[in-house]
C-alpha cells in the first residue's frame, strides 16, 4: 500500500512577434495560444511522412533540415535496461526508486520566449521510455488493457519481462514521454519551444552519463490528421504511463523524441566527456 502511494503520488499575456516557418506563418499569442487549433493542434515545426524509413524533416535554426534517426548504441542499453530492472526489483522490496537513472530525462530545448521570460532556452525533467516497434505496437497494447486490472505486483513481473525482450521488443532510435501540462490557456516552455524549434537534447543524470541529441515529435490524441501508427504511439506511452502510476480520465500529448546523435558525456574518461559515440 505504501508503494502504491508513492507512485501515485510520484506520478503571456499577448504578444505581437510573429514567427516565420518556412512557408508557414506562426503568430504568437497568449502563452502560444496560436499554436493551437481549438483543442489539439498539428506540430507545423515537423514532417514525419518519412518516419517509418528512419528520416524525419524539421525546422532547426531557421530552416527545413533532414535529419537521419539512429540506433541506441550497446553501452546505452546495458546501461538503461540493467538499472530499469534493478529499480523494478527494488519497488518489490519495498524500496523508493531513485530520481536519477534512466526514466528521467533532463530536457533542454530553445525557440520560443515567453512574455513571462527574458530566454528562449528551457530545461525540464521529463519521464522517458522506449515504444515498441511498429510491428509490435499493437500486440503490447492489446496486452497492456488484457493486464491493466492485474495486481500491483503482477504488472511490475511483466514490465520486468518486457525489459528483459528490449532488443526485439522495442524501436532503438527512439524515447518517448508525455506532455502532461501544456492545454490552450498554458503552454509549457518545453511544449512551446518545441512547437517552435523541435531540437531537443536529453541528459541522463547517473554514471555512465549519455546525451541525446533529437528531433521532438509531438502527437495530440484529439488530431484528427493522426495516422495509424501514431495513434498506437498515443495509446501506448498513455498505457504503459497509466500501467505503472494508475489510471488518469484523459490521454495526454505524446512525445517521440527521435534520436539523431548519442554522446557518452560520462566524466573521467577519455571516451567520455561529451564524445559522440554514434552515428
Amino acid at each position: 500500500m505504501k508503494i502504491m502511494k508513492f507512485i501515485i503520488l510520484a506520478g503571456l499575456l499577448f504578444c505581437t512577434q510573429l514567427l516565420a516557418i518556412g512557408s508557414i506563418e506562426i503568430e504568437d499569442g497568449h502563452y502560444g495560444e496560436a499554436f493551437w487549433d481549438g483543442n489539439t493542434f498539428n506540430q507545423k515545426t515537423v514532417d514525419a511522412s518519412s518516419l517509418a524509413k528512419n528520416k524525419i524533416k524539421a525546422f532547426v535554426d531557421g530552416e527545413w533540415q533532414e535529419f537521419g534517426l539512429t540506433d541506441l548504441p550497446e553501452i546505452f542499453m546495458n546501461w538503461n535496461i540493467k538499472e530499469r530492472i534493478g529499480a523494478l526489483e527494488g519497488i518489490k522490496k519495498g524500496e523508493m526508486p531513485n530520481l536519477q537513472g534512466p526514466h528521467n530525462a533532463i530536457v533542454a530545448t530553445y525557440g520560443y520566449r515567453r512574455e513571462d521570460s527574458r530566454f528562449k532556452v528551457n530545461n525540464a525533467v521529463k519521464g522517458c521510455g522506449f515504444v515498441p516497434k511498429r510491428e509490435k505496437i499493437k500486440e503490447i497494447n492489446r496486452m497492456l488493457a488484457d493486464t491493466d486490472t492485474l495486481d500491483f505486483m503482477r504488472k511490475l513481473n511483466i514490465l520486468t519481462e518486457m525489459y528483459n525482450k528490449a532488443d526485439s521488443l522495442f524501436d532503438m532510435n527512439k524515447q518517448v514521454s508525455l506532455e502532461l501540462y501544456a492545454n490552450p490557456q498554458r503552454g509549457t516552455q518545453t511544449f512551446l519551444n518545441q512547437m517552435t524549434d523541435p531540437t531537443s537534447v536529453l541528459v541522463f543524470m547517473a554514471i555512465p552519463t549519455f546525451k541525446l541529441k533529437t528531433i521532438a515529435y509531438l502527437l495530440h490524441p484529439e488530431n484528427p490528421d493522426l495516422n495509424d501508427y501514431e495513434k498506437d504511439v498515443i495509446e501506448y506511452i498513455n498505457r504503459i504511463h497509466s500501467y505503472f502510476h494508475g489510471e488518469f480520465s484523459q490521454e495526454f500529448i505524446a512525445v517521440i523524441y527521435n534520436i539523431i546523435e548519442v554522446y557518452n558525456s560520462s566524466p573521467g574518461n577519455e571516451n567520455g566527456r561529451g564524445t559522440l559515440i554514434v552515428p
